[in-house]
């Protein structure tokens, strides 16, 4: 009898390694040799991948092109709220042109004169008013990226803090109080007065926290509540014995001493101040908190899953209640800022204005992302500083520009919308980030 030949399957007996090398090496080359014409894989390069990615639905994309929806809007408001370009319209089919050319100059003029009063005037003749437009600038932006990142770090635990606008009143509450009541010299005055703002916002962020932690309290009713509590104690302190100004009998306190109050940039004729480089300080501190420390991941791990997290071991009572002292601390910052800074050097019942407010759309519109919420503030803060301009120059209502605002906030905040508008494509962003790891 003749031996049978061997059978080659593998569940018979098992190939060898290094028939299995030659086997997975000769189909790797067999494929490359399909797909590549020469046999070579021909991979793409950066600059192919970046512009085949341009216009697909990534965040850059779509908050760029809801910048140019929303300039695109607020340009049809302005020709609808102008009565004198509106009327062109009445014979737009006599003279087509009447129509377009008032329509171009009102729009066009409102959003130079926009960049003007925010970041550069051409026609500027001196060192100051060249400057003036980003000084006024970073002097919205400072109060802005701290109750943004008030908001954002809340958000990233779980928690959504509405209280950043009666955070930031006690926060300038007990930062003005420092800065006129306690005599120190210049250097301890200041430090004494922003510690004391940040004291203030995070007591008052504190009380929600241990309500959360404590009794299950949901924080967005809390600290709603709290903003009103906020809203009239500085009322009524205002108008107290030793705080009220002496010489006024209008609601308005003592002025903050110049040893409390925040040095400027540029020297005395231009607004930015020093508040400024605390905001960026503060950026990269709760950057460092979210992504490299312990207590951040415990904060994000609670954010994403508190059962999960509480089986992970991690406090979760804990971990609400330093949030929202942190969150507090940084709104009690941008709060002192109103004071300390060069917005006002006394209290008055209007003196944090909507930066509390405000400081959720930031946070939105950063994606709750430190760095995001930083660029979210200064665009915030040029819209405020160049629609000063704008109303100034051009006529354009300052309401007008809080339209324009909110436009932003709502595209960016409904990217399927605006996916739709421009048919974007799905974004290949795993791809993407894999090649620009390589080549940058």
């Amino acid at each position: 009898m003749t031996d049978e030949p061997q059978s080659s399957s593998p569940d018979k007996e098992p190939a060898s390694e290094e028939q299995a090398g030659r086997t997975a090496l000769g189909n790797t080359e067999r494929a490359e040799s399909a797909t590549t014409p020469g046999g070579h894989e021909q991979r793409p390069t950066l600059g192919r991948l970046f512009l085949e990615n341009l216009w697909a639905a990534n965040t850059f994309t779509v908050t760029l092109l809801s910048l140019v929806l929303a300039m695109i809007v607020g340009a049809i408001l302005m020709i609808v709220s102008d009565p004198d370009v509106l009327a062109t319209y009445a014979y737009i089919t006599a003279r087509p042109s009447d129509a377009i050319n008032a329509s171009w100059t009102l729009v066009s003029e409102a959003y130079a004169n926009l960049f003007k009063g925010s970041v550069f005037d051409p026609a500027a003749n001196s060192f100051n008013s060249a400057l003036s437009p980003i000084s006024e600038t970073l002097t919205y932006t400072a109060p802005l990226v701290f109750t943004g990142l008030s908001v954002a770090l809340a958000f990233r635990g779980g928690l959504f803090n509405i209280g950043a606008q009666g955070q930031a009143t006690m926060g300038v509450i007990l930062a003005a109080l420092a800065g006129f009541l306690l005599p120190l010299p210049p250097g301890l005055h200041l430090l004494v007065a922003v510690l004391a703002g940040a004291l203030g916002g995070a007591i008052w962020g504190f009380i929600p926290g241990i309500l959360k932690a404590r009794t299950g309290a949901h924080e967005v009713i809390n600290t709603i509540m709290l903003n009103y509590i906020a809203v009239y104690f500085l009322t009524w302190l205002i108008v107290q014995s030793g705080v009220q100004d002496p010489n006024r009998t209008d609601a308005i306190s003592r002025s903050v001493d110049t040893s409390a109050q925040l040095p400027r940039l540029f020297g005395d004729g231009l607004r930015a101040h020093a508040g400024i480089l605390l905001a960026v300080l503060a950026t990269w501190a709760v950057a460092w908190l979210l992504n490299r420390s312990t207590l951040g991941f415990e904060l994000r791990a609670v954010g994403a899953n508190p059962d999960a997290a509480r089986t992970a071991g991690i406090s979760v009572t804990r971990t609400y209640v330093l949030i929202m002292v942190f969150a507090g601390a940084l709104a009690g910052l941008g709060g002192s800022q109103m004071v300390l800074g060069t917005t006002a050097a006394a209290l008055t019942p209007l003196v944090v204005a909507q930066i509390g407010f405000d400081g959720i759309l930031v946070a939105l519109l950063g994606r709750v992302k430190p760095w995001g919420v930083a660029l979210a503030a200064l665009l915030f803060g040029a819209l405020q500083a160049g629609g000063n301009r704008m109303q100034s120059y051009s006529g354009i209502s300052l309401e007008l520009v809080t339209v324009l605002q909110a436009l932003i906030v709502i595209f960016i905040a409904a990217p399927a919308l605006v996916k739709a508008i421009f048919q974007l494509r799905a974004a290949r962003a795993a791809r993407l980030q894999t090649s620009l790891a390589k080549g940058w």
